[in-house]
């Protein structure tokens, strides 16, 4: 079985699976971070280099602040409480998006504990954070007008490779599969750029419900998949 190279998920569903049972939304959220957990651990078993999760996008600011600031304290927490985890399986923690947006103290403990990570060598665990593709692509288009009306670069030598060298994902390759839980069928704002050719499995499954062997089912339909990268 191919293992692909980097997973990315949308992890859909928290609000819902509380709102099943009665509990307030932050109950989801937590139940989520417990599937990012046993997920990662899976990756890391099954020799997968990238996984990238869309933890909080640009348009979540606009919830109410109850339930931001809830979700920034929740990030903290899970940040604090995993890093054990993370150096214990060798895992390394790498973040995107406009970080700068995200209170001190969880910048804070993001930075810490990607330093303590970075000499780690099994799965590197992407955080999108106050993250959205068109946001993402307009970054990279303001640092490629500032480097040219500073003469750094030429305007005419922009080509693909260089735009992507201004993306936050420059360190990485694109995704060769997409998971999306709770069944909706849309990107919403996620890596528009790199997922041009990757896979996409779609699980009616709410993301506090998904786990190791969810992971395996949507690796083995990947295996299923035919990619072609648009040649015949």
């Amino acid at each position: 079985m191919t293992v692909p190279r980097h997973i990315a998920i949308i992890m859909d569903g928290n609000g819902r699976w509380a709102r099943e049972r009665g509990l307030p939304r932050v109950a989801g959220h937590q139940q989520g971070a417990e599937s990012v957990r046993a997920v990662t651990e899976a990756c890391s078993e099954m020799g997968v280099e990238f996984l990238t999760v869309y933890a909080f996008s640009t348009e979540n600011w606009k919830r109410p602040k109850a339930e931001t600031d809830a979700l920034m304290v929740l990030l903290e927490h899970f940040i604090e409480q995993e890093l054990p985890v993370l150096q214990k399986n060798n895992l390394r923690l790498r973040a995107i998006g406009r970080l700068r947006d995200l209170p001190q103290s969880c910048q804070d403990a993001l930075d810490a504990a990607i330093k303590a990570t970075a000499g780690n060598t099994s799965t590197t665990l992407i955080l999108a954070l106050s993250y959205s593709g068109r946001a993402e692509i307009i970054d990279a288009v303001r640092g490629l007008c500032e480097e040219a009306a500073n003469g750094r670069i030429d305007p005419a030598s922009v080509d693909e490779e260089l735009f992507q060298r201004h993306l936050h994902t420059r360190d990485y390759p694109d995704p060769d599969l997409l998971i999306r839980t709770s069944g909706e069928m849309r990107l919403s704002n996620f890596l528009l750029w790199q997922l041009s050719y990757t896979e996409i499995f779609v699980t009616e499954k709410l993301w506090p419900d998904f786990g190791k062997e969810d992971l395996r089912e949507a690796i083995a339909v990947f295996n299923q998949r035919e990619r072609r990268f648009g040649a015949l």
